[in-house]
């Protein structure tokens, strides 16, 4: 579900997109936005989770619809970025005109390799020179092999600079301040699924369950326009102590369940 977030309206819903579980997250950005420009109703900033927050899309939503994503993108998988100590990507300096990376020894790369990912995506790889590599005296910050020369995997330029700006971005007040509107869906499907058993489908076939669908956001609708008419205020996050859980595996019969959990003590209050 998409809805309006703008203090100065009803969060109303403005669009249902109904698929089948075997389509990912991200597969679903493209015709959210396709939909959403058809009823002229595309916003300026679209707030989603990191299931929404690939690249591609980061870039594509702004070239086709002029709709920036707002959402945290996965974090730089390098045992670099993990450990918070060597060189990760962002590091080294992209020469994307002459093709050439430098790394943080000022090293030139000598290897610039583009390639397809399994998705069909742009990749390039990037290679620096054995020998120079393996007579460094930062060696150990930039790669655990010890033999070969460090090596890089990029995106496409427009790709890559988007992911390492938002990489940035997120991190900020400002941003964290903006993208905390987004809680406001979770509340959506909360109050879909209470007051009209959003997760159950009263019918076979996926053309019906999207009219159910719409069916439920227009009610939803309705109760919105109605509290925003009657001067209604948003209700407050309720919070509540969570329990903190040990997790106890089981070996039964060679299989194991890990599915058990025992309640401890209360811990520190947290927003639901």
């Amino acid at each position: 579900m998409t809805e309006i977030c703008d203090e100065n309206s009803p969060r109303f819903i403005t669009n249902v997109h109904t698929t089948l579980s075997t389509i990912t997250d991200e597969q679903a950005v493209p015709p959210i936005h396709e939909v959403l420009a058809l009823k002229a109703l595309l916003p300026k900033e679209h707030l989603m989770d990191s299931g929404y927050t690939a690249s591609e899309y980061l870039v594509n939503s702004k070239t086709d619809h002029d709709v920036e994503i707002i959402g945290p993108v996965r974090p730089d998988p390098s045992w670099h970025f993990k450990a918070g100590q060597g060189f990760d990507t962002t590091n080294f300096v992209v020469d994307w005109d002459n093709k050439v990376v430098t790394c943080p020894q000022g090293h030139k790369s000598t290897k610039w390799i583009p390639r397809k990912d399994v998705k069909g995506q742009a990749i390039i790889d990037i290679r620096f020179l054995g020998s120079t590599c393996r007579a460094c005296p930062v060696r150990l910050k930039c790669t655990q092999s010890k033999t070969q020369p460090r090596e890089l995997s990029l995106q496409s330029q427009a790709r890559q600079i988007a992911l390492q700006s938002r990489r940035q971005q997120q991190q900020t007040p400002e941003w964290k301040q903006t993208y905390n509107q987004r809680a406001g869906i979770e509340a959506t499907h909360s109050q879909g699924i209470r007051r009209s058993a959003l997760r159950r489908s009263r019918y076979i076939g996926l053309v019906k369950t999207h009219l159910q669908h719409i069916l439920i956001a227009t009610a939803l609708n309705l109760v919105r326009l109605d509290a925003w008419l009657s001067g209604i205020p948003l209700a407050k996050t309720r919070s509540r102590k969570l329990q903190t859980a040990t997790k106890y595996t089981f070996l039964i019969k060679n299989q194991t369940i890990d599915s058990v959990y025992y309640m401890e003590k209360y811990s520190q209050t947290s927003s639901v």
